[in-house]
């Protein structure tokens, strides 16, 4: 068997066990070619020749896990969720182990599940620095990205806490006027962020709505319509409450919506993050759905 990782070094607090997933691996006979993420570098070319491999690995957090996702979404070649970010949000809803042996084994002989897989687009038409970016869990406009932006420095020595610490630095984030038009259906509406979900579960394991299911081609658009950001704690709470009993479906102060395509446009503009990665570009932006567009490696228990 011949696999493919590509590994950002430079993700998470250290390297995850991914050596010794590595030599799991290779004690199988297995040909493993590996490529790091550099700055230099870009991810179409790290994946060049992905078509020609049995298996590709991710192995960072979730960006670098989009990323790889999104280059290799039309060769078929299923991926490997590798969890060595912050966050590991995507492996989180997958139910991935963090055992290297055990993530050996699903790289090897795991079952595979197609998903569906997000492409957010800035920039116009003919515009030179018109970009397109992949995400597998997330992407949004205004709170969430502050708080991104907010927690980039403290991940390495902190960990997931940068993200509460980037909450409370923005405890009034700046409230924009919203008008989404959603599989051509326009809405008008105000808050503080909206966050568009492929998989329901984000930080700290909270559902962010009640239910997802990122097989059915479309995507779940929450607008947060709240002046503040206290005013989200009844609806972290539901999702407390949901986590562990299942039963709480209410999400006070947030109006959700489900479309395949969907445009924001903010005023005032907002900034922009998908999968944890905050762009250097603000509102408006596009995003769609490629319908179950990726294939993942899982283990039994996800489905």
């Amino acid at each position: 068997m011949r696999v493919l990782a590509i590994v950002n070094l430079s993700a998470g607090q250290g390297d995850a066990g991914f050596y010794e997933f590595l030599r799991h691996l290779g004690r199988t006979g297995a040909e493993i070619v590996l490529r790091f993420i550099s700055g230099g570098t870009t991810m179409r070319e790290l994946t060049r020749d992905a078509a020609s491999f049995d298996r590709v690995v991710a192995a960072g957090g979730d960006g670098t896990v989009s990323g790889v996702c999104h280059a290799v979404r039309e060769t078929g070649v299923p991926v490997l969720v590798y969890p060595a970010g912050t966050a590991n949000l995507l492996a989180l809803n997958l139910k991935m182990p963090i055992d290297p042996a055990l993530l050996a084994h699903i790289a090897l002989a795991g079952e595979t599940a197609e998903f569906d897989i997000g492409e957010l687009t800035v920039g116009e038409q003919g515009d030179p620095l018109r970009r397109h970016e992949g995400f597998m869990v997330a992407a949004g406009a205004g709170f969430d990205a502050r708080i991104m932006q907010q927690a980039q420095d403290l991940k390495p020595s902190i960990g997931a806490a940068a993200y509460i610490v980037g909450a409370l630095q923005n405890l009034a984030p700046t409230v924009s006027h919203f008008e989404l038009t959603l599989d051509g259906r326009t809405v008008q509406t105000e808050g503080i962020a909206v966050l568009v979900t492929n998989f329901a579960r984000l930080q700290f394991d909270l559902p962010m709505i009640h239910a997802s299911d990122p097989s059915d081609g479309v995507f779940e658009v929450v607008i947060m319509r709240t002046r503040n950001a206290i005013e989200l704690i009844p609806a972290v709470w539901s999702a407390i409450i949901d986590r562990t009993t299942g039963s709480h479906p209410d999400r006070a102060g947030f109006e959700i919506h489900t479309a395949s395509s969907v445009r924001i446009e903010a005023t005032p503009a907002l900034p922009l993050q998908y999968d944890g990665e905050v762009l250097a570009a603000t509102t408006p932006v596009e995003m769609r759905v490629t319908h179950c567009g990726i294939r993942l490696l899982i283990p039994p228990t996800t489905r």
